[in-house]
């Protein structure tokens, strides 16, 4: 069994803003692995369950807010006694890359993050594999304001294309692996186009 998280904050004040591209992630996501399936609320959060051949899949989105992600995520993965570092994958937003772009990580710390930092603390690791999705750094917007906003007119198409790039580098790493998607899916926006 996998565990697919998607961070972001419940609410619909919260949808479309850079915060919740990994809540929109998870969405898109579960539309391709589960379509009409019907959302169950368990871990402290939204649930739906898909399969990829004989693997069941488990897509998260905690309702906790970002920055209490980890007691959500702690309680699937002990629930279902996965192994974090071989079983569990994060979709979630970094405004250290521009938008459009992903990265694959294994593990890593939380880049200023606090939904994965808070999952950190919750599971006394940060090996763990997560897929950062690109939302453009804040500039002079303090960065509280500049998360919690809307996308600009300029930024909608790319990160779009991102979110869709997330889904697919997803699909990879429940059928191939992380190094697999990290191989696929780091490479510059350009030469995946």
């Amino acid at each position: 069994m996998r565990l697919i998280v998607g961070i972001g904050n419940p609410g619909s004040e919260y949808d479309r803003t850079r915060h919740n591209v990994g809540f929109e992630a998870l969405d898109r996501l579960a539309r391709r692995l589960a379509p009409g399936e019907i959302a169950r609320s368990r871990f402290q959060g939204s649930t739906i369950e898909a399969f990829i051949d004989d693997e069941k899949i488990l897509l998260l989105k905690p309702l906790t807010y970002v920055n209490r992600s980890g007691q959500a995520v702690s309680e699937a993965v002990r629930f279902f006694k996965l192994t974090a570092e071989s079983d569990l994958l994060v979709l979630v937003d970094d405004t250290a890359l521009d938008c459009g772009r992903i990265r694959v990580r294994p593990e890593g710390g939380s880049g200023g993050h606090n939904g994965l930092s808070d999952i950190a603390t919750h599971l006394g690791s940060d090996r763990w594999s997560r897929i950062r999705i690109g939302i453009d750094g804040p500039g002079e917007i303090p960065l509280a304001s500049y998360v919690l906003g809307q996308f600009r007119p300029d930024q909608v198409d790319a990160v779009d294309e991102g979110i869709e790039r997330a889904v697919d580098a997803a699909r990879c790493w429940i059928t191939r692996g992380t190094e697999a998607a990290m191989n696929t899916f780091n490479a510059d926006r350009a030469a995946n186009s």
